[in-house]
């Protein structure tokens, strides 16, 4: 299996239908993969081998769709660079994976050539902007005009295919190394339980460099859909291009989701009828977001994916049937996809009864072949042969398994096992809280105390006593925050997901360990 596949598919079976729309820019498949075998000819001729890394940073476009095509098309490895890092996390990257070529955008250029002078590696700069090359970068539409298309390398199973770094969210980035057997199990699970619309339209919502977005993205390739895209997550864009593309299917992490019900870009008249599923994940989401969120798109299915980049990104699938308002299953992951094997487990990986809370353990042909230049710490993760998520939950009499919690993310109280995702939940049903996330402080008394940080919904004014009170209406008490801080916003990750180790941060970092 290679990820060019699908495209070669597409090209043989409807060459003359839409494959991207980007803005003004419509393609189709014959032309799409023209360009990608022109991109693949041109970075040869610059000198890429069979294994050397491409990386891009850039917003979403349809040249970033290129790029995913034409690098492993030309034998390149893909290593695609996380849009919220600082200068000196995305020169860690680059210098980490020690990828050769750059494709940057205007967006990153400025950032890009503050960065040049410190990279190891790197031999080339390509400008994939709209605008004039600055100097020293190729220009990227230049390149493809003079380059030669070269036929497919057609990479294989074990062939390395990506270095994904991980968000940061539990530490110091690492390289997730993904074959392209890896993805493609992946993808082909995902086609098995039906993610990807017959003769849909996928929209590119959430960013491209995510894995998540690439592995959701990697059956509607099989199934030879049409690619739209914007450049970035907004309500009224992803709105607008919703109703102009008529987008059947789309992928949004939980915060998307919240923006784009509370939005009042919702009120305003649109055609949606054509959007059949959105499938989402990345992070928990309160059962009160995914709510106003089915309510506010009657007719629309909605499907959780729970996973990691170290799976590829899926380990499990929450159908539509199971999304029923106070539906036993509604709060669940899903089941084990086609492909992959789940177990929860104690701290020695001895499997553990059902309904008990451990760790979620995936075996499968999706799992990473490992951490680049990280032995050591792919021999912990991947102990047994089976991916250690880190990830805590339980698995019910049917098999769905239900996370509960990063275990790192686990707040021990008085000696009582608080799951955060639990406190969460239980804040956003109070209709003053937009958001929140809940973390664990020192405390002298009880080793750690729940404190939450809560985004209040705009033209409301919730006081701490209020939102603690809320909470003890509804969960134990040992489980309610001892203290809440009110913010305009929560820091995300490029993926959407909350960074808790900024918000720990000023707790923690004059302590000698991260947990009491």
């Amino acid at each position: 299996m290679y990820l060019t596949q699908g495209l070669h598919r597409a090209v043989q079976q409807k060459p003359e239908s839409i494959a991207v729309r980007f803005g003004q820019r419509h393609r189709s498949f014959r032309q799409f993969a023209d360009r990608v075998a022109r991109l693949a000819g041109a970075l040869q001729a610059l000198g890429m081998q069979a294994g050397d890394r491409v990386a891009m940073l850039a917003l979403n476009s349809d040249r970033y769709l290129e790029y995913q095509m034409g690098v492993p098309w030309g034998g390149g490895v893909l290593n695609p660079c996380n849009i919220r890092w600082s200068a000196s996390e995305i020169l860690y990257a680059l210098n980490d994976s020690g990828s050769t070529f750059l494709l940057v955008d205007e967006t990153f250029r400025p950032l890009a050539e503050t960065i040049r002078g410190d990279t190891a590696t790197l031999r080339e700069m390509v400008y994939c902007g709209d605008g004039t090359a600055p100097q020293g970068m190729r220009h990227y539409e230049d390149l493809l005009a003079e380059a030669r298309p070269v036929p497919d390398t057609v990479r294989r199973d074990d062939d390395l295919a990506g270095i994904f770094y991980t968000g940061g969210t539990t530490g110091f980035p690492k390289g997730v190394m993904l074959s392209h057997g890896n993805l493609c199990s992946s993808g082909l699970a995902m086609h098995s339980e039906r993610v990807a619309s017959i003769g849909g339209t996928y929209l590119h919502a959430a960013p491209m460099f995510h894995l998540a977005d690439i592995g959701i993205s990697l059956p509607h390739w099989i199934e030879g859909n049409t690619h739209s895209i914007v450049p970035a997550f907004s309500p009224e864009a992803v709105l607008d291009v919703l109703a102009r593309d008529r987008v059947t299917d789309v992928l949004l992490v939980p915060t998307m989701i919240q923006m784009l019900a509370d939005h009042p870009a919702m009120q305003a008249p649109r055609d949606l009828s054509a959007l059949r599923s959105i499938i989402y994940g990345a992070s928990p989401i309160s059962e009160a977001v995914l709510m106003r969120a089915m309510a506010a798109l009657p007719g629309v299915s909605f499907m959780q994916a729970y996973g990691m980049t170290e799976l590829s990104p899926l380990a499990t699938l929450n159908p539509a049937e199971c999304h029923v308002p106070g539906g036993a299953k509604l709060r669940s992951a899903g089941r084990a996809s086609f492909c992959t094997e789940v177990r929860i487990v104690d701290p020695e990986d001895r499997e553990l009864p059902r309904g008990e809370v451990g760790e979620v353990i995936v075996r499968g042909p999706n799992v990473m072949q490992g951490y680049w230049n990280q032995p050591e710490q792919t021999a912990t993760a991947l102990r047994g042969g089976w991916m250690h998520t880190g990830d805590g939950g339980y698995m019910d009499e049917d098999g769905f398994v239900f996370i509960v919690d990063r275990l790192k993310d686990m707040i021990i109280t008085g000696g009582e096992n608080v799951y955060s995702a639990e406190v969460e939940n239980t804040l956003a049903q109070h209709p003053s809280v937009a958001a929140s996330a809940v973390i664990g402080i020192p405390s002298a008394e009880w080793g750690e105390a729940v404190h939450a940080v809560v985004v209040p919904r705009p033209g409301t004014a919730p006081d701490a006593e209020t939102l603690i009170a809320h909470c003890k209406s509804l969960i134990a008490g040992y489980k309610c925050p001892r203290s809440v801080e009110f913010r305009d916003s929560l820091p995300l990750s490029g993926a959407g997901k909350v960074l808790k180790t900024a918000l720990r941060k000023p707790y923690w970092e004059e302590q000698a360990r991260q947990v009491n």
